[in-house]
């Protein structure tokens, strides 16, 4: 077994660079090759590649879809692994997904705990809370080369921000391929709260929205509707909850320094949630 880390990134230097220097430090792990697709960065990514000896892979179309596939590409590995750009893992990570693979003859992918941190200097052990049962996200997950060539990769026409990863797990699941949650296969997902802006959570809860519509119309089953929130009663709930004419409101009390961080949060997420459902209906009716 020989391994492949594939990361994604765009514009953010500085957190790739403490993700580089972090799986640099790997005990135990097989033969490693890591590759930074750089999607479209005018900071000095590159530098930060080339200093931490990694492989640099230039995709100018801003496209996660399309980046991860020339990861793919140019991987040389047995497994892939899956990581972003803005994460930190412990010295074993990499050992671990090793033996999650090792452990079974039939193809797996292997997940782990993704610990939400303000700074790369803080790393909690795992808890309960975070157990996913996603099964497939790229922030954590390592899978076989072999498998994600039998299933065609990435769809590239998820050109906007999510569902690309899920999708991609749909059609490995389809494949037979099996999934692992492996407790020991954590790592820390930096997470800045400055950086965690009204504004950029719109912008990306929109997309979303217009991924999860074109994720529907591709796969129309059950599962895909209650995995984006695309079915009836959720619909209704969210636009009773609140309509529309509300986000205006939900808006101000969100960023507002007059009230509770408890109430911001609580606006915040009602916020995100009406604009989500609002997008996801339209994108939902004009992609017909």
């Amino acid at each position: 077994m020989n391994i492949s880390v594939v990361i994604a990134t765009k514009d953010r230097a500085a957190l790739l660079d403490a993700a580089l220097q972090s799986l640099r430090l790997q005990g135990n792990a097989p033969p490693t090759e890591i590759i930074v697709v750089d999607n479209g960065s005018t900071d000095d990514t590159r530098a930060v590649v080339e200093r931490n000896a990694a492989r640099y892979v230039f995709e100018p179309v801003p496209n996660r879809a399309r980046a991860r596939n020339r990861g793919i590409a140019a991987a040389t590995g047995s497994h892939i692994v899956f990581v972003d750009d803005d994460v930190v893992v412990p010295g074993g990570f990499l050992a671990v997904h090793a033996r999650e693979h090792a452990a079974s003859i039939f193809p797996r992918v292997v997940s782990g705990p993704i610990i939400n941190v303000p700074g790369p200097s803080d790393r909690p052990a795992p808890s309960a809370a975070n157990y996913s049962g996603a099964f497939f996200c790229t922030c954590n997950v390592s899978v076989r080369a072999a498998a994600l060539a039998a299933v065609g990769g990435f769809d590239e026409s998820f050109d906007l921000y999510g569902w690309e990863d899920t999708e991609l797990g749909l059609r490995l699941r389809a494949y037979d391929v099996r999934r692992v949650f492996a407790w020991d296969a954590y790592l820390w997902h930096i997470k800045p709260p400055q950086a965690d802006t009204l504004d950029a959570a719109l912008t990306k809860t929109i997309e979303k929205a217009r991924m999860a519509a074109r994720f529907v119309h591709k796969s129309p089953t059950t599962r895909t509707r209650l995995a984006t929130g695309a079915y009836g009663a959720n619909l209704v709930r969210a636009k009773a909850l609140a309509p529309r004419s509300a986000q205006a409101w939900l808006a101000g009390v969100a960023t507002s320094p007059r009230v509770s961080p408890a109430l911001a949060r609580f606006a915040r997420g009602r916020l995100l949630d009406s604009v989500y459902v609002d997008e996801l209906t339209r994108a939902l009716a004009r992609d017909r």
